[in-house]
């Protein structure tokens, strides 16, 4: 990854070489990104019902399992045999979208429900990948 540094500098001499205005720092998408590798798998959003807090259609999901679940987390959860990726509200035991035209869930004694992670971090790609695109 390559860097233009933009310098705030005042009592300039001299040129430098236009090569001196790029550096490489180290620095990696993986430790950007993933704070516990061993604890973290990647997914694909789909549907429109976390839209209002950026999450999109086809968007990626990074997602730890070793974060602690807090009160309205964005989750990806295991709700009767689907996975879903929703806000939690741990104190009333709901699913909750971020989109009007979603419902709330009731997580209720007979459901089958675990959290299999905390969403970290979204990304959405402009162009669609050829990895994900099956190319």
């Amino acid at each position: 990854m390559n860097v233009i540094p933009i310098f705030a500098s005042a009592g300039i001499t001299g040129f430098e070489s236009p090569a001196a205005e790029y550096r490489q720092l180290p620095l990696s998408l993986d430790e950007l990104l993933i704070e516990h590798p061993s604890a973290t798998f990647i997914g694909q959003a789909s549907g429109d019902s976390m839209e209002k807090i950026g999450i999109f259609d086809k968007d990626i999901l990074i997602v730890d399992r070793h974060v602690t679940v807090e009160n309205h987390d964005v989750i990806v959860a295991n709700y009767n045999g689907c996975f879903v990726c929703k806000l939690i509200d741990t104190q009333r035991r709901l699913l909750l979208s971020a989109n009007d035209n979603h419902h709330s869930v009731l997580i209720q004694e007979h459901d089958s429900f675990t959290v299999e992670g905390v969403v970290i971090r979204s990304i959405r790609c402009h162009r669609q990948s050829p990895i994900l695109s099956g190319r």
